[in-house]
């Protein structure tokens, strides 16, 4: 019978009873065979070189990295770029923005955590805890993309230091507290 003849029986398309029929004949079986996937343009050396560089520098861009794969005679498109790195685990995200510490502040600050990490929890009741912060009125408090792990986003190599001074802005000062927090004051002179 012709597939025409077929399809009108079983209530499908001729076309769908001819591929089928050729499936049949070529593999002998009826079930959906894997889809065979394209060819990674990227070689794994190109991937290694991608990652080492992201991994040195987590702010190369996309097109930093195109330009280098095609210094090495790999021509690739970003979005290419962008698989390979999701492929591995990273994706583009903005740094995060830290206090610029030194390393005097940072051991200050670990010793204190140490120092107190036993501390009964009426003594927290005790404690007002309190900090400032500069909103920037003109200009951009500009962000910057990084390639990197959810669980590195407060790696240095991943963050921007910020600073609380300088240009155009307005400094609230606000506190809280086991008990709550306190009323946000706008410092006008010098803090």
């Amino acid at each position: 019978m012709g597939h025409r003849t077929i399809g009108k029986q079983l209530g499908e398309k001729a076309t769908t009873v001819g591929a089928i029929i050729r499936k049949w004949k070529k593999f002998k079986m009826m079930v959906n065979l894997p889809r065979s996937r394209a060819l990674c343009k990227i070689s794994s050396r190109g991937a290694s070189m991608i990652m080492r560089k992201v991994r040195d520098q987590p702010r190369t861009t996309r097109q930093d990295l195109v330009n280098d794969l095609k210094r090495a005679g790999t021509t690739v498109s970003k979005k290419t770029i962008s698989n390979t790195l999701h492929h591995d685990g990273l994706k583009s995200c903005s740094s995060r923005k830290v206090p610029l510490l030194k390393p005097a502040h940072v051991q200050a600050r670990l010793k204190y955590a140490n120092d107190h990490l036993d501390d009964p929890e009426e003594e927290w009741e005790k404690v007002i805890w309190s900090d400032e912060t500069k909103i920037e009125l003109f200009g951009l408090n500009s962000t910057r993309c990084v390639w990197r792990k959810k669980e590195d986003e407060y790696n240095p190599k991943n963050t921007i230091p910020t600073l609380k001074h300088g240009g155009e802005n307005i400094i609230l000062w606000g506190l809280f507290s086991a008990k709550g927090t306190g009323r946000l004051h706008r410092i006008e002179c010098r803090m």
